[in-house]
């Protein structure tokens, strides 16, 4: 039997890009401890669409 793990996959949206009126979206896959940390995640990740780096948060 394989035991279920904590970690889970999560998609990181950008928060800026939203606002800014430009096309497309920029997005990451991370993954997480679902355990360890079970608030949304944030952090900043490079937006090749603005070219800099923006807050990404967790959707869904």
């Amino acid at each position: 039997m394989a035991k279920k793990g904590n970690r889970v996959q999560v998609i990181l949206e950008c928060t800026e890009h939203k606002t800014s009126g430009m096309a497309g979206t920029s997005r990451y896959v991370s993954t997480k401890n679902k355990k360890n940390s079970p608030d949304r995640m944030e952090l900043k990740k490079y937006n090749p669409i603005l070219k800099r780096h923006t807050v990404h948060k967790e959707i869904k």
